[in-house]
C-alpha cells in the first residue's frame, strides 16, 4: 500500500492538522514483545538522515514507514520492532527532526503545529512537550513525539519559536500550545 503525500503544513488549518494527526493510526509497537534478533545496521543521524549499512536512505517512503515501528525501550535503547523481530538501531540524537512550525493564536490560546522530517504532524502541548538542553554548541530544543521518542527542533524553527517567546513578553522567555506553557530554557 502506496504512503499517502506528505501534507503542506502551510495550506493547513490547525483543525485540518489535527484531523490528520487523528487518522495516523500507528502499529501497537508497545504490545509487540518479540526476542531480540541482532542489530538492523541502521543508523539515524543528527540531521535526521536514516543510513542502512552506512549509505543514506533515499526512499522518503521507506523511513517513514520504518519510523512507524521504531521504539525507545526501558533502558534508552532504540529498537525497531515487529510483532516477530526486534532489532537494534543507532541515533546520534533524537530519532526525529521537526523541520516546520505553524502557528495559530496568541499568548495563552497559541497552538503551535510541526510537522518531523517524516511527515508527522504534531501540536505541542500536554502531550507534545517541549523541552530545552543546554549543550556545549548551544541550545537543543525537543519535541515530544510519542512513548519516550522526540523530535530535536531544528534551528531554523528554534529561531521562529525564540521570536514568538520575545514577542509575547514572558518571564522567563517561553511559548504556549495548547494552554500549556514552555520555557525556552532547560529544566533545572
Amino acid at each position: 500500500m502506496p504512503m499517502p503525500p506528505l501534507p503542506d503544513l502551510a495550506s493547513l488549518s490547525l483543525a485540518e492538522i489535527a484531523r490528520l494527526v487523528e487518522e495516523n493510526r500507528l502499529p501497537p509497537v508497545e504490545s509487540w514483545n518479540p526476542e531480540h534478533c541482532g542489530d538492523s545496521e541502521m543508523r539515524i543521524a543528527r540531521d535526521g538522515t536514516w543510513y542502512h549499512q552506512g549509505s543514506p536512505i533515499g526512499r522518503a517512503a521507506m523511513v517513514r514507514l520504518f519510523s512507524t515501528i521504531l521504539r525507545r525501550e526501558p533502558d534508552g535503547r532504540f529498537v525497531l520492532v515487529t510483532p516477530v523481530e526486534k532489532l537494534d538501531i543507532q541515533v546520534e540524537d533524537a530519532p526525529f527532526v521537526a523541520v516546520e512550525m505553524k502557528a495559530e493564536g496568541e499568548s495563552e490560546r497559541m497552538k503551535l503545529a510541526f510537522r518531523l522530517n517524516t511527515g508527522d504532524l504534531l501540536t505541542a502541548g500536554p502531550d507534545h512537550a517541549l523541552r530545552f538542553e543546554d549543550r556545549e554548541d548551544g541550545p537543543r530544543p525537543y519535541l515530544h513525539v510519542r512513548r519516550g521518542l522526540e523530535a530535536l527542533i531544528a534551528r531554523a524553527v528554534y529561531y521562529e519559536l525564540a521570536e514568538i517567546a520575545l514577542a509575547n513578553g514572558s518571564a522567563p522567555p517561553g511559548v504556549w500550545s495548547n494552554h500549556a506553557f514552555f520555557a525556552l530554557e532547560p529544566r533545572a
